[in-house]
């Protein structure tokens, strides 16, 4: 024992300090349970719990929380766009080992990818009312027409049926080949029998099914189709970390999903939709809201073309994001990607136009246009197409779209719009006042474009309307007609003796785009004219005679040789766009009524957006 202390007195202060002990340790476990049931849990747990379960709370944290009834914030799994490979010899040489080994690798990752979505909503929160989300029963009933019609759009003329018949056989043979040898790629490159990457998509792949969704779903092709939405369920991967083009991206893989979900009701496709648009939104980040061409999907920073002058923004990129944007803010309940677009319009309207015409490129710093360069063909075409597809995808409230479309097509007659010593009317383009008399077949899709929009412009110009979209549809024909393949070349002039043909080697190649075709589909639609599915049925014959290979089809270099030479490349558009629009020209009008659908630029539906089932305030 201690001097001066008892072994009695010891034991007792011992007996004390146990009990005291005891009830502070009491009182202390307590205090931490009853910490759990206060009503901010939640931060008081992160205090405690270890580092693997109390990381910081992030944008991509607050995403996954789910609503009480789980419909606003569902599980979604990876989307695999096609990674941007920038040399493409890689792709091309890679041999079956190294095909094995990149396969297992994408296996491997796609579970790790996946539950990474799965934290993802179909929106940001920022800007959301999470009380309601969108319901598509509501929208059904919204819709004047079947989107399908009473038997999908089946023509009662025998030939007209056979033909349409022939264009889903088209269809099938592409697909199937890509799926045989290019299965998760990009596109299939037909000749080598092997799959194209490429670099505008930033690391996402798939861009043949995404693009041909819609289109197995309306010729029916059920099993294709069933193959494609479980590719795009399983393995389409949005944790994408490369160079991507913003237009690209969203009028391909945005636009696929979205007429995707809008046909079907699949609740997946709607997820996978929204976390891929949430992605697009820092290309907006720059001094005047105007989106810059190319963006990191990872990391959100984004830039211009390197080829763009002066760093500038493209108007057929930054002017062809509205209708898909407007359907995110529908499906989110989030007005934040209206708000995106709208902003640009509005500083459009503010900046003074050469002439009333738009130029082609134009400073996401500035605000400023970068050079008077005006074309309605590449770089400033499908601007255009979205001022009108505005305003009758906004069951005709978007009076703003429909000023500025009118307007500008007042310039474009006033400036472009020519005619040839043969007679034949074309857009040409305009060069700081200087005019060069070519036309592109982007340009093309013009004439479907004037024609949709003839009933509502000023009354007595509804016919001047009709007879221009002829006057151009048909100028568009005869550059196929007047070539030895009868497919059209990429441009073609109108000088030096020269009509609707190509003068320079350089744009004597056809890589099986729509545009030409697409406004076939519209003029019949519209005018009823047979003269249309006859020129349809040609073009039908060219391509089978010139750019179906054994093994898919391929755009060829030279429309004007008699002997073809193939590009080897299938490009998914000529899924999405070519061959759907040849679809569409052979079925009758309740196939996809107009009444009820758009078309964004790459020929994927979307709907009118109607006020009985929108839960957005109507553009006014």
């Amino acid at each position: 024992p201690l001097p001066g202390v008892s072994a009695s007195g010891m034991g007792l202060r011992l007996s004390q300090k146990f009990v005291f002990l005891l009830f502070l340790s009491g009182l202390v476990t307590l205090c931490f349970g009853a910490l759990f049931f206060l009503p901010d849990s939640v931060r008081l747990k992160r205090i405690f719990l270890s580092k693997t379960e109390s990381q910081p709370v992030t944008v991509e944290h607050l995403r996954g929380i789910t609503s009480a009834k789980g419909e606003t914030s569902t599980k979604l799994k990876a989307l695999s766009r096609k990674p941007s490979v920038t040399n493409e010899a890689k792709t091309d040489k890679k041999d079956a080992g190294g095909e094995a080994l990149e396969d297992m690798m994408l296996s491997s990752s796609k579970t790790e990818s996946a539950s990474k979505d799965e934290k993802v909503t179909s929106s940001s929160n920022q800007g959301a009312n999470t009380d309601t989300s969108f319901d598509y029963n509501k929208f059904k009933k919204c819709l004047l027409k079947p989107p399908l019609g009473i038997e999908h759009g089946k023509p009662s003329d025998p030939q007209t049926l056979q033909r349409r018949e022939k264009v889903k056989e088209m269809m099938k043979f592409a697909w199937d080949n890509y799926k045989s040898f290019a299965w998760g790629k990009n596109e299939l490159r037909p000749l080598t029998r092997n799959g194209h990457i490429g670099n505008m998509f930033g690391g996402l792949r798939g861009a043949s099914i995404v693009d041909s969704l819609d289109t197995l779903y309306i010729m029916g092709l059920m099993d294709e189709y069933n193959d494609a939405k479980e590719w795009v369920e399983t393995s389409l991967d949005l944790n994408s970390n490369g160079e991507a083009s913003l237009f690209e991206v969203n009028i391909r893989y945005v636009g696929g999903l979205l007429s995707a979900y809008y046909l079907t009701g699949e609740e997946m496709f709607k997820r996978k939709v929204m976390v891929l648009g949430e992605k697009l939104l820092p290309a907006f980040n720059t001094p005047t809201g105007i989106p810059r061409g190319v963006i990191n999907l990872g990391s959100g920073t984004s830039w211009s073309w390197g080829w763009a002058s002066a760093g500038s923004s493209i108007l057929a990129e930054f002017g062809t994001l509205h209708l898909e944007f407007v359907h995110l803010s529908e499906l989110s309940n989030n007005g934040i990607y209206t708000e995106k677009v709208m902003n640009i319009r509005k500083l459009l309207n503010k900046i003074e136009k050469p002439h009333g015409l738009y130029p082609n490129f134009l400073s996401p710093v500035s605000g400023n246009w970068v050079q008077h360069h005006v074309s309605i063909g590449g770089l400033g075409d499908s601007f255009y197409e979205y001022l009108i597809k505005s305003y009758l995808m906004s069951d005709k409230t978007d009076e703003e779209a429909k000023k500025m479309y009118y307007s500008a097509l007042e310039a474009i007659e006033a400036n472009l719009v020519q005619k040839s010593p043969g007679g034949l009317t074309y857009m040409a383009e305009w060069r700081g006042g200087i005019l060069d008399h070519k036309m592109g077949h982007l340009a093309c899709f013009s004439g479907g474009m004037v024609v949709i929009g003839a009933d509502d412009g000023a009354p007595e110009k509804r016919q001047h309307y009709l007879d221009l979209a002829a006057e151009i549809t048909h100028t568009c024909h005869e550059s196929y007609s007047r070539s030895a393949t009868k497919l059209g070349p990429e441009a073609f002039r109108f000088d030096g003796g020269a009509e609707a043909t190509a003068t320079r080697l350089s744009d004597r190649y056809y890589i099986l785009r729509p545009e030409v075709i697409e406004s076939y589909m519209y003029m019949w639609r519209l005018t009823h004219d047979p003269k249309y599915r006859e020129w349809g049925w040609e073009a039908v014959e060219a391509l089978e005679q010139h750019c179906r290979v054994e093994a898919g089809f391929s755009g060829i270099r030279d429309v004007y040789a008699q002997t073809v030479s193939h590009d080897n490349m299938q490009q998914s558009f000529f899924l999405s766009e070519t061959l759907k629009y040849l679809y569409l020209l052979f079925s009758d009008d309740d196939l996809l009524p107009l009444e009820d659908w758009v078309f964004n630029t790459e020929a994927h539906p979307l709907p009118v957006v109607r006020k009985s089932f929108s839960l957005q305030k109507q553009v006014k």
